[in-house]
C-alpha cells in the first residue's frame, strides 16, 4: 500500500515564518478504495525550541474550503487526497515530523521512513536585518582568525549588511603562482544548513548542500549559511582584482578557510566579501553588487592612459529585439562531431519539412580547418579562418549564402570557436601561426587526458590579439555569419607560468568582447567561462565598462544519451543562476536540448528540459537529430509572430532555485522561480521538477512565488493540468497549492494578478490576462494589457501579444455570460470568426481566443507591426 504525505511547512526543509502561531497543513494521498473504507489518522510529532521534549498532537481533518489547501494537480485515478491541519505555538524554533495510519488499529507509519523525509524545521524570525544592528563581524563569525583584516561596507541591497575580509598572500616566486590557505572561522558559530557553488571542474560551477557539518569536496566560489535564527551569511571570493583568485575550503570543526592563488609578483591580499541578510537572494546580491564595483574600478583604472579602451568602450551598442528571443538550432548533438556542409543542409531541410521554422542557427564545433595532430580534439590546432576544405569544399560563405537563400526564416547564423582558436590553440606550423606573433604556452589541468601534445599550446601573443580577433570576425561577417559561440574560455585559467596568465587573461577577454560588439552587436555566447578570473573579468563589470549583456552558458553540457545527467543538468543550472542572474553582462543559458531522442535513448526527459528552458529566462535552442522532432512540444515553447518569425517566451527576470539549501536526492521538488512584467503587476512563475526516482507531492505556498504582493489577489494556473485556482490571497489556507509529479515530471505554474472592475450597477468583476495558454510561459508573450469600463457599460480587455496562439482571459463572471450574446472580439480592429472564441475546456472562468486560427482564416497581414492587438468587449447587463 503506497501513500504520499505533503506538508506545509515542508518536511526535510527549514521554513522561516513571522508568527509564532503556526498551522501545519498536511495532504495525504492514499489508494481510493482505502480512503473510502476507513478514516485515516495523522499525528504531528514535534519538539519546541531546539532540543526540547518531543510531544504528539493530532491533526484534524480539514472539512471546509476555508481550511483546505488548493489542488493544482489532480491525484491519479486510483488515489484520493485527504486534508488535515494541526496548530502549534512555536517559541523560537520547531522540529517536527508526521506519522499516519488507518484508525482500525494498524501500526503508525512515519513519513521519514516512507519517503526518506527528514524532520521539518520552523524558525520564527525575531527581527529584520538593519544597518544599525550592533553585532559586528567577530560577533557573527565564531573564532574569526585575528590574522585577517576586515572592515564594514555600505551594502547596496536592502535588508543586508556587508563586510570585506582580506588575507595576506606572497608574491610570485620564479614566475610561479603563490598560494595561501588561511583559516577564517565558523559562520554563526553553528548553522542549520549550508549551500555552496563549487568548481567541480575548471570551466564550471555546481551546487553542494549540507546541514550542520560543512564538508566541501571542491573549492567553492560562493558559500551561504543559514543561522538558527533564520538569517543568511554569504561569502564570495574575489577574482580579477590584483591578479588574485580567492576561493573557500572547509577545515576541521566546521571552519571555513581561504584558498588563495596569486599571480601578482608583489605581496598582496585575497579578498572575500561577506553579507548577512534575511533572504538568500538579497544577501547574494549584496556581495555581487560590491564585487561588480571592485572589478569595474580595476578595469577602468587599468584603462587610464592606455590606448585601448575597456571592452566595448569604443562601440555603440545597438538595442533591438534581442536575437536570442528566436528559437534556435544547434548542430552539436544532432549532427555529431564529423560535421559537413551536406549534414547541415540536410538537417535544415528536415526541419523545414516538419514545419519547424527556426530563427537562429549555431554551427558548432568541427567546421574549422584544424591540423588533426595528436589523438583527440584536445590536441588539435587551428590552421586558418576558412572552413575545413574537405567537409566544406565551397567554403563558409557559400554554405551560409545557400542557407539564407533557401531558409529565409533563419535570421541569424553563428559559428563555434574556442577563445584561443581551437582546443589546443593554433596549429604550430599553420597559416595563422605564421600570420600573427605567437607565444608557446604550457597548460596545466586536472583532466590530464585533455591537455595538448606535450602540454604546450601555440597562442596569439598579447600584442596581436586585437588584430587577430578583428581579422577573424571580419572574415566571418564577410561570409554572412553574424554571431559566435566562443568556447573553452576557462583555458586562460590553466595557463602557466603566472605572468602569461596575468597578461593574456585580460587581453583575450577584452579583445574578444570588443570584436564581438563591433562585428556582431552583442550576438555572442560565452561558454566554459565560469572560471572565476574569466567570469569576474568578462561578465561582472557594470555599465562603467559599457558592456551590454551577452549569453553566458550556465552549466556543463547537456548529454542526451546519459540518463542520469538529465535531472542533474537542470538542478545545476537552477542553482548556478543564483549567482549568474546578478551578473550585469550575462544572460544565463541553460544549453540546448532534444525534443525527441534516438533509438534506445528515449528517456522521457524532453518535456522536462523544455520546461526548464522556458523558465530560465535565457535562450531556447534545440539539437534534434534530422527527422526526429516533437512538434507538439515545440509548440509549447515557441510561437510564430505575425511576420513568421519563430520566437520563444522568456521571462524578464531569470529563473533560479527557490530552495537553495535542499540537497540533490532529497524527496522534494526542484522549484525554479522567475517573473515577467512590471513589479507588483507582473506574472510570477514557478517551474516544478521531480529530480528523484519516485513520485513527489508538495504543498507550495503562493507566498513563495517571486514578486507576489500580499495585498494583491491572484489566480494560479498549472500548464500541465490546465487547472486555474479561484482568486487567492497570500496567507489564506487556499493559497497553499497541492502539487504532485511522477518520475521525470515537470510543470510550470503562473500566478496572475487580478484586476477588479465594476460595472455601472457596481457589479464586481475580476479579470486577468493569462497570455498564450498553450505555451509553458505564455505569460511572457504579453506586451500590454488594459482593462476598461466603457461609457456604454461594456467591459473592454485590450491586450497586445508578441505571437500567435490561444489567448486566455480570466473573467470571474464568465459562467454567467453567453459568448454568443455578450461578447465581441476583434484582432487588429476586425471582428474575428465566432468559432474562434470559446470557453476553456479546463476552466469555465477562462475565455479562449484562438488568435492563430482567426489570423489565418481572416488572411490578415502584419503590416509594419510584429505584434497582435486583441480587444475583447463584453456586457454584464442586458437591456
Amino acid at each position: 500500500m503506497s501513500a504520499l504525505v505533503a506538508t506545509y511547512p515542508p518536511l526535510g526543509q527549514v521554513t522561516i515564518l513571522d508568527s509564532s502561531s503556526v498551522t501545519i497543513h498536511a495532504v495525504l494521498e492514499v489508494p481510493r478504495e482505502l480512503a473510502a473504507a476507513t478514516p485515516w489518522q495523522l499525528a504531528l510529532w514535534h519538539s519546541n525550541d531546539d532540543g526540547g521534549e518531543w510531544t504528539e498532537a493530532e491533526f484534524a481533518a480539514a472539512v471546509t474550503d476555508d481550511d483546505r489547501v488548493t489542488d493544482l494537480h489532480l491525484a491519479n485515478e486510483s488515489a484520493t487526497r485527504l486534508y488535515f491541519t494541526a496548530n502549534v505555538v512555536v517559541g523560537s524554533s520547531l522540529r517536527f515530523t508526521v506519522k499516519f495510519r488507518q484508525r482500525d488499529g494498524q501500526e503508525w507509519r512515519w513519513a521519514r521512513s516512507e519517503q526518506g523525509s527528514d524532520d521539518g524545521v520552523v524558525v520564527i524570525k525575531k527581527k529584520p536585518t538593519r544597518d544599525s544592528d550592533p553585532e559586528d563581524l567577530p560577533d557573527l563569525i565564531h573564532d574569526l582568525n585575528p590574522a585577517l583584516s576586515w572592515k564594514s561596507l555600505t551594502s547596496q541591497a536592502p535588508g543586508t549588511r556587508l563586510w570585506s575580509i582580506e588575507a595576506a598572500v606572497d608574491g610570485t616566486k620564479d614566475n610561479e603562482s603563490s598560494y595561501a590557505d588561511v583559516p577564517l572561522g565558523i559562520p554563526w558559530g553553528r548553522f542549520l544548513r549550508w549551500f555552496a557553488l563549487v568548481r567541480p571542474w575548471t570551466p564550471w560551477l555546481a551546487p553542494r548542500q549540507g546541514k550542520t557539518e560543512l564538508q566541501l569536496d571542491k573549492d567553492a566560489l560562493l558559500c551561504s549559511f543559514l543561522s538558527p535564527q533564520g538569517k543568511h551569511m554569504v561569502f564570495l571570493g574575489m577574482s580579477a582584482v590584483d591578479d588574485v583568485i580567492t576561493l573557500f575550503r572547509s577545515s576541521d570543526s566546521n571552519r571555513l578557510a581561504f584558498h588563495i592563488r596569486s599571480d601578482n609578483p608583489k605581496p598582496t591580499t585575497g579578498i572575500a566579501l561577506v553579507a548577512v541578510g534575511d533572504d538568500i537572494e538579497s544577501t547574494i546580491a549584496a556581495v555581487v553588487y560590491h564585487a561588480r564595483d571592485l572589478v569595474s574600478a580595476t578595469i577602468m583604472a587599468a584603462a587610464e592612459g592606455s590606448a585601448e579602451t575597456p571592452a566595448g568602450g569604443d562601440v555603440q551598442a545597438q538595442w533591438y529585439e534581442t536575437w536570442y528571443d528566436g528559437l534556435g538550432y544547434c548542430t552539436w548533438n544532432s549532427l555529431g562531431q564529423q560535421l559537413t556542409e551536406e549534414k547541415i543542409l540536410t538537417a535544415l531541410d528536415a526541419l523545414a519539412e516538419n514545419n519547424l521554422n527556426i530563427s537562429n542557427l549555431i554551427i558548432d564545433d568541427n567546421w574549422q580547418d584544424i591540423d588533426h595532430r595528436g589523438d583527440s580534439q584536445w590536441q588539435h590546432g587551428w590552421n586558418d579562418f576558412e572552413a575545413e576544405p574537405k567537409a566544406f569544399p565551397r567554403g563558409l560563405k557559400a554554405l551560409v549564402s545557400d542557407i539564407r537563400s533557401k531558409h529565409q526564416n533563419i535570421q541569424h547564423i553563428a559559428v563555434w570557436h574556442a577563445l584561443l582558436g581551437y582546443w589546443a590553440g593554433l596549429a604550430p606550423n599553420g597559416p595563422l601561426a605564421k600570420r600573427y606573433k605567437t607565444v608557446s604556452a604550457v597548460r596545466d589541468d586536472p583532466a590530464k587526458d585533455q591537455l595538448p601534445v606535450d602540454g604546450k599550446m601555440t597562442l596569439v601573443a598579447e600584442e596581436d590579439i586585437a588584430a587577430f580577433y578583428d581579422d577573424f570576425y571580419r572574415f566571418l561577417s564577410a561570409s554572412g555569419v553574424d554571431g559566435v559561440k566562443t568556447d573553452a574560455q576557462y583555458m586562460l585559467d590553466t595557463l602557466v607560468p603566472a605572468d602569461l596568465r596575468r597578461t593574456l587573461t585580460p587581453a583575450y577577454l577584452d579583445a574578444w568582447a570588443r570584436a564581438a560588439l563591433r562585428h556582431f552587436p552583442g550576438r555572442a555566447i560565452s561558454c566554459m567561462s565560469q572560471a572565476p578570473p574569466v567570469l569576474f573579468r568578462a561578465q561582472l563589470p557594470d555599465a562603467a565598462a559599457r558592456r551590454p549583456p551577452c549569453v553566458l552558458r550556465n552549466s556543463d553540457d547537456y548529454f542526451p544519451g546519459d540518463r542520469a545527467s538529465h535531472p542533474w543538468h537542470v538542478w545545476v543550472n537552477a542553482h548556478a543562476a543564483l549567482l549568474t542572474r546578478h551578473l550585469p553582462a550575462a544572460v544565463p543559458d541553460w544549453d540546448m536540448f532534444q525534443t525527441a531522442h534516438g533509438d534506445g535513448d528515449d528517456n522521457g526527459y524532453a518535456a522536462f528540459h523544455a520546461a526548464a528552458r522556458c523558465v530560465s529566462g535565457g535562450p531556447v535552442y534545440i539539437t534534434d537529430e534530422p527527422g526526429r522532432h516533437d512538434a507538439a512540444l515545440l509548440a509549447q515553447v515557441s510561437g510564430a509572430t505575425p511576420r513568421g518569425r519563430t520566437v520563444v517566451f522568456r521571462p524578464a527576470v531569470a529563473g533560479r532555485v527557490l530552495d537553495a539549501y535542499v540537497g540533490y536526492g532529497e524527496p522534494a521538488l526542484l522549484k525554479v522561480g522567475a517573473y515577467h512584467g512590471r513589479a507588483g503587476r507582473g506574472t510570477a512563475i514557478v517551474g516544478l521538477f521531480n529530480v528523484v526516482e519516485r513520485p513527489v507531492a508538495e504543498v507550495v505556498p503562493l507566498a513563495r512565488f517571486p514578486g507576489v504582493v500580499a495585498e494583491q489577489s491572484y489566480v494560479v494556473r498549472a500548464h500541465g493540468s490546465g487547472r486555474v485556482t479561484p482568486p487567492l490571497r497570500v496567507g489564506a489556507p487556499a493559497s497553499l497549492l497541492a502539487v504532485s509529479l511522477g518520475v521525470r515530471g515537470a510543470d510550470v505554474l503562473c500566478a496572475y494578478p487580478l484586476t477588479e472592475v465594476e460595472s455601472r450597477t457596481r457589479r464586481r468583476v475580476l479579470l486577468a490576462n493569462l497570455g498564450l495558454v498553450g505555451k509553458m510561459t505564455g505569460c511572457a508573450a504579453v506586451l500590454r494589457t488594459e482593462f476598461e469600463v466603457r461609457e456604454n457599460g461594456r467591459l473592454l480587455v485590450d491586450a497586445t501579444v508578441k505571437a500567435l496562439g490561444v489567448l486566455g482571459i480570466y473573467i470571474s463572471v464568465l459562467p454567467e455570460l453567453s459568448i454568443q450574446d455578450d461578447f465581441m472580439v476583434t484582432i487588429q480592429g476586425q471582428p474575428i470568426p465566432s468559432h474562434t472564441v470559446t470557453v476553456n475546456k479546463d476552466d469555465q472562468h477562462v475565455l479562449d481566443v484562438d488568435i492563430e486560427t482567426a489570423w489565418r482564416k481572416m488572411k490578415l497581414e502584419s503590416g509594419w507591426a510584429n505584434e497582435v492587438e486583441v480587444k475583447v468587449y463584453f456586457a454584464l447587463e442586458r437591456k
